[in-house]
């Protein structure tokens, strides 16, 4: 600034030459660039545990001789470049027009500093956007009603000799403390897709193909997950045998065409096994809301059914989970019980996400933080430019609130420029990500003007501080020179 200005021209007038002045400078910049790397690699050493544990790596800085050579050369051309123009171009400076303060910064200084300005507030506004729509996706996919409860409901496999005896084993846990209902499922609930295009009708073009989730399942299995009965009835023990009968999701009813009144009409499975429809289920979430409800059809099949799943009573998790594992060991001696929640299988599909949420608000931070400096330092920079200005306008009558406002006016446009640059890019960012998911959050438009008000508070907040500081200043020491 112009205090090293006026550094050089004091120096300048005691003799000393420009390639001393210009070894001070690239000696100075180079110092300031190591510093930098030995605070740096204390940053990455201190935050390596903590971006493992988000991003699930095992990443370890190691200092090899190659990896730190690498590190002082890059260094040093980054101290030397960095220090080569303020120091090529202070070094240039006439002495008495200098210690005059007749230096002034160019128009392309100028637009340089604000430039910079508005690309990293620009920076700020997506990351601020793209934070905040993460965030909300993610609780929206979290709190979202799924059509069944998944919460309190745990699985685990059938194997050993507990598949000889499952019937015996579900009888005496439906008799366990804390354990509300119990049954057996072909596969897990969440995640496993066991497709089959065999499913025929009256009325299906034989041309199409298409596609049904087909999931196996035991007595009481439609109970204990508790998915929603639109019209018809669950498979009950109470009707005879049920493994002829069938049951849909809406998803596939209207698919097959069958939405005035499907219950009783009769579909054929692989051309050989006619099954009745008995009842339809609410439209729920197997899969990931990443992608849209697929036709689904449950079969009666306790013969081909490897997972049980059980409905705990609230608030006795351990107690409930406790009995299963002696009851468990008590019929399969030796196998581990190695037990699962639905609601945790869930979590885990939207693990990504979540690493891009906790990941993506550190950088916003950082982005914020960088932002703000660089603020700073034009807001300082320009209220030591506009010096004798602020001093002639406190001369004529302008008080502290005047002056505030006048500095602090030239950088709002500079934030409401980068807003404006902003917004648009992080929509399309945001919305691009967005359609990752079949099921999402709508993007209203007081989403992206909070975001901007709150840039804006944040740059008001940065150089209003330092405006206040120039505006105190008194008119005296603004004018001395004059």
């Amino acid at each position: 600034g112009s205090r090293r200005a006026k550094e050089v021209g004091v120096k300048k007038t005691f003799g000393v030459d420009r390639s001393a002045l210009i070894y001070q400078y690239l000696t100075e910049s180079v110092l300031m660039a190591f510093i930098s790397l030995l605070l740096a690699i204390l940053f990455v050493a201190i935050s390596i545990p903590k971006f493992n544990l988000l991003t699930d790596k095992q990443l370890t800085l190691s200092l090899s001789p190659a990896l730190m050579s690498a590190f002082f050369l890059i260094t040093l051309v980054t101290g030397l470049l960095a220090g080569s123009y303020p120091a090529l171009y202070l070094s240039s400076f006439k002495p008495v027009l200098v210690l005059k303060g007749e230096i002034k910064s160019t128009w392309g200084e100028l637009w340089a500093r604000r430039g910079l300005v508005i690309f990293q507030f620009t920076l700020s506004i997506v990351l601020i956007i793209s934070v905040l729509t993460v965030y909300q996706q993610i609780k929206f996919v979290m709190n979202k009603n799924l059509g069944y409860d998944k919460d309190q409901l745990v699985h685990f496999q059938i194997d050993g000799k507990l598949e000889d005896a499952t019937d015996a084993f579900l009888t005496e846990a439906r008799r366990l403390p804390g354990i509300e209902d119990i049954s057996t499922i072909a596969h897990d609930l969440v995640g496993q897709q066991n497709n089959t295009s065999g499913l025929n009708w009256d009325g299906k073009n034989p041309d199409d193909r298409i596609l049904f989730e087909n999931v196996g399942v035991n007595y009481e299995l439609l109970e204990t997950i508790g998915v929603e009965l639109k019209e018809g009835r669950f498979f009950s023990r109470e009707f005879g045998s049920d493994t002829n009968k069938i049951i849909f999701n809406e998803a596939a009813i209207k698919v097959m065409g069958f939405q005035d009144d499907p219950i009783g009409k009769v579909v054929t499975l692989w051309e050989e096994y006619p099954l009745e429809i008995i009842g339809v289920v609410k439209d729920f979430h197997f899969e990931s809301l990443h992608d849209p409800i697929t036709p689904l059809f449950f079969r009666l099949n306790p013969d081909n059914t490897w997972v049980v799943m059980a409905r705990i009573a609230g608030g006795r998790q351990q107690e409930a989970i406790n009995n299963l594992q002696n009851l468990y060991e008590k019929f399969n001696p030796g196998f581990p019980f190695e037990y699962q929640f639905v609601d945790e299988d869930y979590q885990r599909q939207y693990a990504a996400e979540q690493r891009v949420s906790s990941l993506s608000r550190y950088f916003a931070g950082l982005a914020i933080l960088i932002s703000c400096l660089g603020l700073l330092g034009l807001a300082a920079f320009t209220g030591e430019m506009r010096k004798k200005e602020i001093g002639v306008r406190k001369v004529l009558g302008a008080s502290v609130f005047n002056v505030v406002l006048l500095l602090t006016k030239d950088f709002t446009r500079l934030v409401i420029v980068a807003i404006l640059i902003g917004i648009p890019i992080a929509y399309l960012l945001v919305a691009h990500w967005l359609d990752r998911f079949e099921f999402k959050i709508g993007l209203h438009w007081w989403f992206f003007l909070g975001a901007g008000f709150l840039v804006l508070l944040i740059s008001w907040f940065t150089t209003g501080s330092q405006a206040l500081i120039a505006a105190r200043v008194h008119p005296n020491e603004c004018l001395r020179d004059e």
